[in-house]
């Protein structure tokens, strides 16, 4: 799916969520990490994300000619349905529209991998969502956190380390990329430029 150019006062063609949880004690936590890629997005792009509808931080803006939402669901991780889901009725989005970003434990800490649709994989934001919006067939990008050595939740939970943090921001200018990609020439091509090519 490819969209059209917008003009400025024009709903949005395309909605980026970045999953994690309110609250200081979470800053900087792995699970935030789908936080962490809106602000780097935001801030490139000079969108302002503020209090919005739905439970949600939100903001909207022009990315490479096309009018998009930033999203930051305020539910806590467990609950993103529920901002997720009136969002997309508010503004006629179809699950094709929407990308989500968020955290994978199953993958290397920076690791990144787009992908066209899937199943929660354990993620409990992505399982909230899919049973918000009834559907599996939504985009997502994953960004890696790595194996837990201990309990999950503790990783997850826990910040990056000092290593960890610097792979993190390393990887952001290439998912930033394959965002942008997504928007301007479809899936198919942002999959091309941020799935490793062994895939």
């Amino acid at each position: 799916m490819k969209f059209r150019s917008t003009k400025v006062d024009e709903p949005p063609v395309a909605m980026i969520i970045g999953l994690g949880n309110p609250g200081g004690e979470y800053r900087g936590t792995r699970h935030n990490v789908g936080f962490d890629f809106i602000d780097a997005l935001a801030a490139k792009h000079r969108i302002k994300v503020s209090s919005g509808r739905h439970q949600a931080m939100t903001g909207a803006g022009k990315i490479r000619g096309f009018q998009v939402l930033l999203v930051k669901p305020l539910t806590f991780m467990n609950l993103s349905g529920r901002s997720v889901a009136p969002l997309m009725r508010q503004h006629s989005l179809s699950p094709a529209q929407v990308l989500v970003v968020a955290d994978d434990k199953d993958l290397p800490t920076a690791r990144l991998r787009m992908r066209m649709k899937g199943s929660a994989g354990g993620h409990n934001g992505h399982k909230s969502i899919i049973q918000s919006l009834g559907t599996e067939e939504y985009p997502r990008l994953k960004i890696g956190i790595g194996q837990a050595d201990a309990g999950t939740v503790d990783h997850v939970l826990g910040k990056f380390t000092p290593e960890e943090r610097v792979d993190i921001e390393n990887a952001m200018p290439r998912a930033l990329e394959g965002v942008e990609e997504w928007i301007t020439a479809g899936i198919s091509a942002a999959m091309n430029r941020i799935n490793p090519t062994a895939e």
